[in-house]
């Protein structure tokens, strides 16, 4: 009998400068930081400016095995959604050829780099590397979490979905549809067809105006645009928000107009099992994003060949999580909740709610539970 261990692939992970390129940059070397961000924008895009590796990620029951790549991309926000299409195509391309030198089998896209590439469609043309945007293992905990969050509330709560006729959005409102854990649901798009096909679908209510959220209790945010549309005008007393965004698209203010509104950070997986070493990617070293994690999942488990593409199938997000099962000796899971990267008390996720301590605690979904 063999006692080899089972082959692995290797993958590469692709991220950019977020918000404000200065802050990010300052993680590769604090002078960065120096720069106003509009210099540094302006030189990424005068300059011909190349990918760079980022850091690298190891697994700990391999110590020894390098199992992917995060590599850098000298893009912003407004650059990956504004005109200039051929460059934007011509630095992930050579992302792509850098990651493919240092032995990737799977690229997965970080952030904007999804909807820049039609969420990886425009990549398939590449047959030397399989490619996967994240957003399946990124709906799954999605989903998770609004169980979680709504777990520690006094009844069944109303969910606004942010973004729901897009990529994660769809799968998540599809997940949360065959959960007992949501009352209702509140589609919140830019596309009336889409949405009024998905509402009907799963017996929700639809709109194309942000303002509808003023009727949850639970708020989503998993849009993709270079700044805020998520404001305190159009949150409910008292209401959650789990910002899916990478940029952020919630208000910079919004924390500090409406302390009665709790912000979490979502999208978040605990990794104790990974370790990354190089420069910081803005998160605990026993964290990654969930689309980073769907990549190493992938690696881990020496898939071949295109991974999610576009929107995810529920029975993708079950593939995925039943990964997250099988490497569970790695820690994957849901993370800890966090609120602008600060640990955050969540009844009924970090604390018992009173439902839980006065009834049957209902049990989630296998695979994407811390």
């Amino acid at each position: 009998m063999s006692t080899s261990p089972s082959p692995r692939g290797r993958f590469a992970f692709l991220i950019h400068p977020r918000t404000d390129p200065s802050e990010d940059l300052a993680l590769v070397h604090p002078l960065l930081g120096l720069l106003p961000g509009r210099a540094v924008e302006s030189a990424m895009r005068r300059l011909p400016l190349k990918p760079w590796v980022h850091s690298t990620i190891t697994a700990s029951d391999r110590p020894g095995e390098v199992l992917g790549d995060v590599i850098g991309l000298p893009l912003t926000p407004t650059m990956l959604l504004g005109d200039d299409r051929a460059m934007i195509g011509r630095r992930i391309d050579q992302a792509i050829d850098l990651a493919v030198s240092r032995g990737a089998t799977i690229l997965g896209l970080g952030a904007l780099t999804a909807p820049a590439t039609a969420g990886g469609a425009k990549l398939r043309r590449r047959t030397d590397i399989g490619v996967t945007n994240g957003n399946a293992y990124t709906a799954a905990v999605t989903a998770t979490a609004v169980e979680r969050i709504a777990e520690g509330m006094p009844s069944r709560p109303v969910v606004a979905l942010v973004g729901a006729n897009g990529s994660v959005g769809t799968a998540v409102a599809r997940l949360l549809g065959r959960s007992a854990a949501v009352d209702e649901m509140v589609l919140v798009g830019r596309t009336p067809a889409a949405l009024a096909a998905l509402a009907g679908d799963l017996g929700a209510t639809w709109s194309t105006d942000m303002a509808a959220c003023r009727r949850a209790d639970i708020v989503v945010l998993m849009t993709s645009a270079a700044g805020a549309v998520l404001g305190s005008e159009h949150l409910r007393l008292g209401a959650t928000v789990l910002d899916d965004t990478q940029p952020r698209n919630s208000s910079p203010t919004l924390a500090t107009e409406r302390p009665d509104v709790t912000i979490l950070d979502g999208g978040v997986v605990a990794t104790p099992g990974l370790h990354r070493t190089g420069f910081s990617i803005g998160l605990d070293a026993r964290a990654s994003f969930a689309c980073l994690a769907e990549s190493s999942l992938l690696a881990l488990a020496d898939h071949r060949g295109h991974g999610t593409i576009g929107r995810p199938s529920l029975e993708q997000v079950d593939r995925v999580q039943s990964l997250a099962q099988r490497f569970d000796h790695l820690g994957f899971g849901l993370a800890e909740p966090t609120s602008f990267g600060l640990p955050a008390p969540v009844p009924g996720w970090t604390t018992p709610s009173r439902r839980q301590t006065t009834g049957p605690t209902r049990r989630f979904p296998n695979g994407a539970v811390a």
